[in-house]
């Protein structure tokens, strides 16, 4: 089964150009599952002989384990795509993870910054230096274009349409998508781009010219952004949860209370699904009622 589970995730990344992170889980939930087997049945197990009732084992294990309902749902995805590419290569003749049932979702609304919280932290990193320039211009693009952290360290310099305002953006699965950006973004752009400068071997080596560069003049990683938020929302007293998904749950939102329709929101975050976008109707609801509670004299 570990070799099927190998020419499994080598046909994600060559053939589907499923993304490093997208790979990453696949084999942990894949090799989690074989390693359960393993320990459970005490022999390597064949990817034909698997049953529901085996993979069901898997579910109550990750159910006692206190494992997070999405994550459970996940795992299950992984096993159900998984199953179907091996009865494609002629590996297994069923599916035995078609039957489960992924566990009901808890639907959390997520964390968002007000209008003014968003303010205070696009103002937070300083103006006097290229790593402020290179902060500010980072947040101020997240926010303007709602993109995923993802999509912002992948940014090279031939996305960007300055006198447009707008970027080519690479989303999951590495669909693209026109964004737009806004005056601020674009002028935060701007001046960190007459700053910064780039690693000379990188352009050697013909790579693409990134935006957004750490400090040896090379592309940025989203554990650097993650990072770099952290020391931000810490100098501005904000939710310690926020995270770089934070600015792009809070750009949806905001669209949404401003009078947006959610089709186009959908289509500016780059869902597939409508129903991945329709959470945020939720949050601009909540907001709508907080508000309405506070300010009508008969509300409560």
């Amino acid at each position: 089964m570990r070799r099927a589970v190998g020419q499994f995730l080598r046909y994600l990344a060559t053939e589907r150009n499923a993304s490093e992170l997208t790979t990453k889980a696949y084999r942990e939930d894949l090799l989690g599952l074989v390693d359960w087997l393993e320990n459970t049945h005490g022999a390597p197990p064949k990817v034909d002989q698997l049953t529901p009732q085996d993979l069901r084992g898997f579910q109550a294990a990750l159910q006692q384990a206190d494992y997070a309902r999405s994550t459970i749902s996940r795992k299950l995805a992984s096993m159900r795509s998984f199953y179907k590419f091996a009865q494609r290569q002629g590996l297994a003749t069923s599916n035995p993870a078609k039957p489960l049932r992924n566990p009901r979702r808890q639907r959390k609304l997520p964390l968002v910054l007000s209008n003014s919280e968003m303010g205070k932290l696009l103002q937070t990193p300083p103006g006097g230096n290229v790593a402020g320039l290179r902060d500010r211009a980072i947040l101020e693009t997240m926010y303007s274009a709602g993109l995923r952290v993802s999509e912002l360290v992948g940014l090279c310099d031939g996305d960007l349409d300055t006198a447009e305002q707008i970027i080519m953006v690479r989303g999951k699965g590495r669909k693209e998508r026109i964004a737009p950006l806004g005056s601020f973004a674009i002028r935060a752009i701007d001046r960190y781009r007459s700053l910064r400068v780039h690693d000379p071997s990188e352009a050697a080596n013909g790579v693409a010219a990134a935006v957004f560069l750490n400090r040896f003049g090379r592309r940025l990683t989203t554990r650097s952004v993650g990072r770099m938020l952290e020391k931000h929302i810490a100098a501005a007293g904000l939710d310690s949860r926020t995270s770089p998904h934070t600015l792009r749950h809070s750009f949806a939102t905001h669209l949404l209370d401003r009078g947006a329709d959610i089709r186009s929101v959908q289509e500016l975050l780059g869902h597939k699904s409508l129903a991945t976008t329709q959470i945020y109707t939720h949050v601009s609801t909540a907001n709508l009622r907080a508000i309405y509670e506070t300010a009508h004299p008969r509300a409560k």
